[in-house]
C-alpha cells in the first residue's frame, strides 16, 4: 500500500515540486520588504490560484495530446508552425535570462564566500564562475549536472538550520511592521507579480510527470495542484523566516543579509551551497539548451556552445546586473506570453471563453506592466 502511494503520489509530487523550486524564490523576502507582507500575501493567494488554474488547463491539454512533446511541440501541434517558431524564440530569450540570473546570484554568493579570504572584485568571481561552468558545458560533463537535486536538498537543509538557529531572533515587528506600505510606496504595488510568477511557474514539467504516471494519468491534476500549493506554502514560510530575522536589512538574495544575525560559519556554508545550487542549475540548463540548439535547430556544437554561454555574460557586461528586474521581465513577460499561449491552445480543445478571456487579460496586462518596468 505504502509503495503504491510512494510511486503514484509522493514521488511524482517530489519531482514536480523539486523541478519548480529554483533560486528565484530567494528574491521573494526582498520583494516583501519593498511591498509589505499583507500585499505579498495577497499576491501569493492570487498568483497561486492563477498558476493552479493554468496548470490544470495545461494538464487537460497534455492529456489530450500525443506523448513525448514539450511546450514548443504543444504550441506547434495546436497553433501551427509560426506559433511554434515564436515560442521557440521566447524559450531562447527566457533561457538566456535564467542563465543570467544564475550568473548574478551565483557570482554574488561566490564573492561573499571567498572575497574575505582571497580578496578580489565581484567581477573576478563572476568570471571564475562563468569560466568553470562554460568549460563543463562545452565538454558536456554530465556528472556535475546530475547532482543538482542533492545540492538543492543541501540548500534546504541549510535553510532548516537557519530556521533552528535564527528562530529565537525572529521579530514579528520585522514581518508586520510595514503594513502602512501602500500609503508611501505605491510605485511598488505590482513588484511581486513577475518574481513570484517566475518562482511558481512549472508548466514545462507537466509532460514529464504525465509520462511518469503512465497508466495512472487521471492523478495528474491532483499531483500538479498539490505540488503547486506545497511549493507556494514553502515560499511564503521562507519569506516569513528571512523577513522575521533580517527585517529591513533583507538583501535581494536573502542569504547575504543574514551575516549580521547568525553565526558566520552557518552563513558561510549556506552561501557556499547557494553558489553550488546556482552553478549546477546553470550547467544543467546550459547543457539542455545547447543540445536543443544542436538537435532542434541543427546548429553546430561550437556555435551552440557560444550561443548558450556567451549571451548571458555579454548582457552582464552591458550592465544588466540587477536580478530583481530581470526576474520580473522573465516572469511577467516571457512566462506571461506562455500563459496566453496555453489559453489559446485551451480554446482549440473547446475551452470556455469565460475562463480564457479574463485570464488572458491578466497575463496581457502583466506583460505590458513588466515591459514598462524593465525599460524604466
Amino acid at each position: 500500500m505504502f509503495k503504491d502511494v510512494l510511486k503514484n503520489y509522493i514521488y511524482p509530487i517530489a519531482v514536480f515540486s523539486g523541478g519548480m523550486i529554483g533560486v528565484g524564490f530567494l528574491s521573494l523576502p526582498y520583494v516583501a520588504v519593498k511591498t509589505g507582507i499583507w500585499l505579498m500575501l495577497l499576491y501569493f493567494l492570487v498568483l497561486t490560484a492563477l498558476v493552479v488554474a493554468i496548470n490544470l488547463i495545461f494538464c487537460q491539454i497534455s492529456l489530450k495530446t500525443p506523448d513525448f512533446k514539450r511546450f514548443p511541440g504543444f504550441v506547434g501541434y495546436y497553433l501551427g508552425k509560426w506559433a511554434k517558431l515564436f515560442t521557440s524564440a521566447s524559450v531562447i530569450f527566457g533561457t538566456v535570462g535564467v542563465l543570467l540570473v544564475y550568473i548574478l546570484i551565483g557570482g554574488q554568493f561566490l564573492t561573499s564566500v571567498f572575497q574575505p579570504i582571497f580578496s578580489g572584485s565581484v567581477l573576478t568571481y563572476i568570471f571564475i564562475y562563468f569560466l568553470i561552468a562554460s568549460v563543463i558545458i562545452y565538454f558536456d560533463i554530465k556528472v556535475v549536472a546530475k547532482v543538482e537535486f542533492w545540492v538543492i536538498a543541501l540548500l534546504f537543509l541549510s535553510l532548516f538550520f537557519i530556521f533552528v538557529e535564527g528562530f529565537s531572533q525572529i521579530k514579528l515587528s520585522n514581518i508586520f511592521g510595514n503594513f502602512q506600505f501602500l500609503i508611501s510606496n505605491f510605485q511598488n504595488v505590482f513588484l511581486p507579480y513577475g518574481p513570484l510568477l517566475f518562482a511558481l511557474w512549472g508548466i514545462g514539467l507537466i509532460p514529464e510527470v504525465e509520462e511518469m504516471l503512465r497508466t495512472n494519468k487521471k492523478r495528474l491534476k491532483t499531483i500538479v495542484t498539490a505540488s503547486t500549493i506545497t511549493v507556494s506554502v514553502f515560499y511564503f514560510l521562507f519569506v516569513l523566516l528571512i523577513l522575521g530575522i533580517t527585517g529591513t536589512q533583507t538583501d535581494p538574495t536573502a542569504l547575504q543579509g543574514l551575516k549580521s544575525f547568525l553565526p558566520s560559519a552557518l552563513v558561510f556554508i549556506s552561501l557556499l551551497i547557494g553558489a553550488l545550487a546556482t552553478f549546477t542549475a546553470f550547467i544543467t540548463q546550459g547543457i539542455i539548451f545547447k543540445k536543443t540548439l544542436m538537435f532542434d535547430l541543427k546548429i553546430k556544437h561550437w556555435q551552440a556552445f557560444i550561443m548558450t554561454c556567451f549571451p548571458p555574460m555579454i548582457l552582464f557586461l552591458l550592465g544588466l546586473k540587477s536580478f530583481i528586474p530581470l526576474l520580473s521581465f522573465v516572469g511577467g513577460v516571457l512566462l506571461g506570453i506562455d500563459g496566453i499561449l496555453v489559453l489559446l491552445m485551451y480554446k482549440k480543445i473547446g475551452g470556455k471563453n469565460i475562463i480564457i478571456y479574463p485570464l488572458s487579460l491578466v497575463f496581457l496586462l502583466g506583460v505590458i506592466y513588466e515591459i514598462i518596468y524593465f525599460i524604466k
